[in-house]
């Protein structure tokens, strides 16, 4: 990950959480846990790739767990962590806006 250039937090949290999908599937994981072909559904524009690179960059920044279950075949689901939990206002806000920003869009 590049480094935090101006030494904002606003900065560090983008640093994470920017592009287009981190935040996102955060937001599905809000209700709990979710299988990756789950997840890979809720965001059909999201390659296996990305979802794959960004679900390791939340789970080592410590937002994301990643559980295996030994079960055959391999069931594996991943869920928000304490910290990741602390995003749930984050998204919250993130959807207000979006509202927001779609019924102005109509007007």
């Amino acid at each position: 990950m590049k480094a935090n250039v101006t030494g904002c937090s606003v900065e560090e949290a983008m640093r994470l959480l920017g592009g287009r999908w981190r935040l996102l599937l955060v937001s599905y994981l809000v209700d709990g846990p979710k299988r990756f072909s789950e997840l890979r559904r809720d965001v059909p524009g999201i390659s296996q790739r990305s979802l794959t690179l960004d679900l390791r960059a939340l789970e080592e920044a410590g937002l994301v767990k990643r559980t295996v279950h030994p079960t055959a075949p391999v069931r594996v689901e991943y869920a928000l962590t304490a910290d990741g939990e602390r995003l749930k206002p984050v998204v919250k806000v993130m959807m207000d806006f979006g509202l927001w920003l779609k019924q102005k869009s109509q007007a």
